[in-house]
């Protein structure tokens, strides 16, 4: 097949963790021919997709993890799948990309994952739809009703619906003397809504990234554990990822949201669990392949190739 990725600068990626690569690197150990375009170089001309894209060598090596040619001019449809794996925020660049990969898809190349549903399912508010797998949860940004909520269940963390990586989230408690200026803050002065969740204390255990390919759960997930009186597991907010088998609370909630995720087109997805609670769905970029890989030596990247190469058949 011919695959295209769609990423962030590939000189930038934390080779020890980037989970593109690894899709990459299966890609390549599979035959396939790659190719490289940013979010910028994407554009629609009389009515076709179009980039301008570089063509792209990957090596499983520190010293030398690739190589690209010249950008030329090509249809994206061209290519026979795409990878949108260009990480958050989730702003208006990111959705104009969003139209123009799905021009590419009624041109016949298959998208992972489907244009429409990454603008459709916010990561935050698209779990809103599985309230009983959830923690009292609220969005709003009304912050007389968020006071009610904090002094309702006491202990509350309060988010952006467009952050990533665990920027912008904050512990409240109905006795804290900083609700005002956090929620003044989040929700720019009553502006903006913001989503707060009862706070779950099996966060000290970690926040499972559960991913799944094709509606299927991956059978090991990554634990990522705060560390230093952190209330965030998030490994770009310092946490400790360890891998572990799921649990059968894990395979009953991913038996759940699976076939929502199958049906709206999102082939990779990474869920977000805290005990027994789902608190995010992940589809823009979801990571954890390689630490999961390096801990019970999964080629997750290698699945997810496989369904996407039956997909394209």
């Amino acid at each position: 097949m011919r695959v295209l990725v769609v990423m962030d600068p590939i000189e930038h990626v934390n080779l020890k963790k980037d989970s593109t690569m690894a899709m990459l690197w299966a890609a390549s150990r599979r035959g396939h021919t790659l190719g490289y375009v940013q979010q910028h170089d994407l554009y629609i001309d009389q009515g076709q997709a179009y980039g301008l894209i570089a063509p792209l060598q990957v090596f499983e090596n520190t010293q030398q993890y690739y190589t690209l040619g010249d950008q030329k001019k090509e249809k994206i449809a061209d290519y026979d799948v795409v990878l949108m794996r260009k990480d958050p925020p989730f702003d208006m660049n990111f959705v104009y990309t969003t139209y123009i990969l799905e021009q590419a898809e009624r041109e016949g190349a298959l998208i992972v994952n489907k244009p429409q549903s990454l603008r459709d399912c916010n990561e935050k508010l698209f779990a809103t739809q599985f309230p009983h797998l959830q923690v009292p949860t609220l969005v709003t940004s009304q912050q007389s009703l968020i006071r009610e909520f904090i002094q309702t269940h006491q202990d509350v963390i309060v988010k952006p619906l467009d952050g990533m990586g665990g920027s912008g989230i904050f512990r409240l408690s109905h006795t804290g003397h900083n609700i005002g200026a956090t929620l003044e803050t989040l929700t720019d002065m009553g502006q903006r809504p913001i989503m707060a969740q009862r706070y779950i204390p099996e966060i000290t255990q970690g926040d499972k990234r559960i991913l799944m390919i094709n509606g299927e759960p991956v059978p090991y997930c990554l634990a990522r554990i705060p560390q230093n009186g952190e209330v965030r597991g998030n490994l770009a907010a310092g946490g400790l990822g360890e891998a572990r088998p799921l649990t059968e609370k894990d395979k009953e909630i991913a038996a759940q949201v699976g076939p929502f995720l199958k049906e709206k087109g999102l082939i990779f997805v990474g869920l977000d669990v805290i005990g027994e609670y789902v608190t995010e769905i992940n589809v823009t970029s979801p990571t954890c392949i390689r630490e999961i890989d390096t801990q019970f030596g999964t080629s997750i990247a290698d699945q997810l190739f496989e369904v996407i190469e039956q997909k394209v058949q």
